[in-house]
């Protein structure tokens, strides 16, 4: 299976209703190639988004993303629609990167961003979406914002990019990567003070130049 002839298309703002949702989940199940290619056309460019950031290689996100559609494919009869589409592959997605990450040996270094204070109780996580397309002023104070995610542990990198990229609800996320809705809060709210403390030290030094 060929996803676009390795052209990534931004469909990004595209999400069926959830009828349509339930239609062309049908369609999917009926073995409708047509219904297929409109799933990848709906979904392909969010999850190779995700893909990407997780993994960083640009090629080997590709090979993910692809892979991501074919075990989707391969597990149609087995998906009963509890969960959403979306919320289906991204799980899929995710625990691919898992798997990648394991084998590669690529996990964070200890002393890196991680969740040592994470825990399942509600934390106050109103510390205002990460909106890159905001905060981005430059390119450099771009390249310090994905350095800030790469750097955090694949925990953190996962909540931050579901809830404020793909803008998935706390249950989404939960459902998506297994864990519990408190411990999503919890690690949002560590993504985004870690991401603020670098993006802090970053404005800091920036001004100290200039004077």
């Amino acid at each position: 299976m060929s996803l676009g002839g390795g052209v990534i298309r931004l469909n990004v703002n595209q999400r069926p209703e959830p009828h349509a949702e339930a239609a062309l989940l049908a369609g999917c199940k009926r073995r409708d190639d047509a219904a297929f290619a409109r799933l990848i056309d709906l979904y392909q460019a969010r999850v190779f988004g995700f893909v990407r950031r997780m993994i960083r290689d640009e090629e080997e996100a590709r090979d993910v993303t692809q892979e991501v559609f074919i075990r989707a494919y391969q597990a149609l009869d087995r998906f009963d629609g509890r969960a959403s589409l979306r919320t289906w592959l991204f799980r899929i997605a995710y625990n691919l990167c898992i798997d990648r990450a394991r084998r590669a040996e690529r996990f964070p270094i200890p002393h890196q961003l991680d969740t040592e204070n994470e825990s399942d109780e509600v934390c106050d996580t109103t510390l205002g979406h990460w909106n890159p397309e905001q905060v981005v002023l430059n390119t450099e104070l771009r390249d310090v914002i994905e350095g800030a995610i790469g750097s955090m542990s694949e925990k953190l990198r996962t909540v931050l990019l579901l809830h404020d990229r793909e803008d998935m609800a706390y249950e989404e996320i939960a459902a998506t990567i297994d864990v519990p809705v408190g411990t999503v809060k919890s690690r949002l709210f560590l993504a985004r003070q870690a991401l603020q403390q670098r993006i802090g030290v970053y404005l800091n030094s920036s001004s100290e130049e200039i004077r």
